[in-house]
């Protein structure tokens, strides 16, 4: 019976659907009972509608919806898999060596240097900083400032272990490098931590580093590394703040554009609660452009085969139910003269102060948009996405 139990693995995922949870009806209970799919939650009061529409700076052009106009996409298995084993702990893990060598909890106490470049933590950490050539053309170091239970590019680089991830978090010493090392890689791409709760901003320099940013996408490889990190020694309530900062930037402000593809396939999904997933994605899901071909769920509710005695549609993959046609448009076999595309006000949260700060892309050639039809879930933003979960 011993040798059957030692045997067993654990039966993966073979489907997108089996690796994402997030919308699945066993994490629906901690959703309120009266949020709307769409997002959409209160009104905006008329004074902040003018507020949000004379913001003109950040605007992102307006793509059309037509399905015509953009490529059919899928998701992808390889990455749904992967970050379902990291959420999971792994299930089907090997340890591959004994868990007292610590290597990583060595190297973060700057007692060995990492190889093959023979550097210590702490001279990365004191000159380095600022650095920019050096953070981006090296590509050593990364593994050994974040290191995961998973082997990366520096075969070198030790896997990370349970029994020295328990270690590493009770180590004080560990953990204020860590965290240091975490800020050095945020100013690298223009971000500035604002305290010990993970809050991110823009850093004064945000221009010249997002731009490099949107250029050089193998640092989004980087960066699913350290998000992924910050889940395994203790930090995982730091991973949505990042991950909110990244969808305004890439889908409101359009200053990250190459970015939008990464941050919904692989730093949403990283995020170990599927609460905190799902706040993401509905954000996202109302400033993704064209909304027909977001992916990301959630999946179209079915209510009575999709439309009502009375007419009305169901929940399309946008989440935004069409208004019931009148009984003259019924008559007459008209649409409704309603848009349900008129909905495209933003507002965005200013994560560094708390403050809101007007987003809005609002397409001048789109008639009758109104930008008091929206609110991007601003009342209570900032504690949202801060739920620590137990490694």
């Amino acid at each position: 019976m011993g040798n059957l139990l030692g045997s067993w693995r654990f039966k993966e995922p073979s489907t997108v659907e089996e690796c994402d949870s997030t919308w699945g009806s066993d994490s629906e209970s901690d959703d309120p009972a009266a949020e709307d799919d769409s997002g959409i939650s209160d009104s905006v009061s008329p004074a902040e509608s003018d507020r949000g529409a004379g913001d003109q700076g950040d605007m992102s052009p307006q793509l059309t919806d037509s399905p015509q106009c953009v490529p059919k996409m899928k998701r992808s298995f390889y990455a749904a898999r992967d970050l379902y084993k990291y959420r999971h702990s792994y299930p089907n893990f090997k340890r591959s060596r004994q868990p007292n060598e610590y290597r990583n909890l060595r190297f973060y106490l700057n007692k060995i240097p990492l190889v093959p470049d023979g550097i210590y933590i702490e001279e990365i950490l004191t000159k380095w900083k600022g650095d920019f050539d050096k953070l981006e053309h090296n590509h050593t170091y990364i593994q050994w400032l974040f290191p995961l239970r998973e082997q990366g590019l520096n075969f070198y680089a030790h896997e990370l272990t349970q029994d020295e991830i328990k270690e590493f978090q009770s180590t004080r010493e560990a953990k204020r490098r860590f965290l240091a090392a975490y800020s050095l890689m945020l100013d690298f791409y223009g971000i500035k931590l604002l305290d010990k709760n993970g809050n991110v901003a823009r850093a004064p320099n945000w221009q010249e580093r997002f731009q490099h940013l949107n250029e050089s996408q193998h640092n989004y490889l980087r960066i699913t590394r350290i998000l992924k990190s910050l889940g395994e020694l203790g930090y995982e309530a730091f991973k949505a703040p990042l991950v909110r900062l990244f969808l305004e930037e890439s889908l409101c402000h359009n200053t990250l554009p190459n970015m939008q593809h990464s941050v919904l396939e692989y730093f949403v999904y990283t995020i170990r609660l599927p609460a905190t997933r799902r706040h993401l994605l509905r954000f996202a899901r109302q400033h993704y452009r064209p909304a027909h071909a977001f992916l990301w769920g959630p999946p179209p509710k079915k209510r009575g085969g999709g439309v009502s005695a009375r007419g009305s549609t169901g929940t399309g993959s946008s989440g935004i139910r069409a208004p019931a046609p009148t009984p003259e448009q019924q008559r007459r076999g008209d649409e409704s003269p309603t848009s349900t595309s008129a909905v495209d006000a933003v507002m965005c949260q200013d994560l560094a102060g708390g403050r809101l700060k007007g987003c809005t892309s609002l397409g001048s050639n789109m008639p009758g948009l109104q930008a008091a039809s929206m609110l991007a879930g601003a009342r209570g933003d900032r504690n949202k996405y801060s739920e620590i979960v137990p490694l």
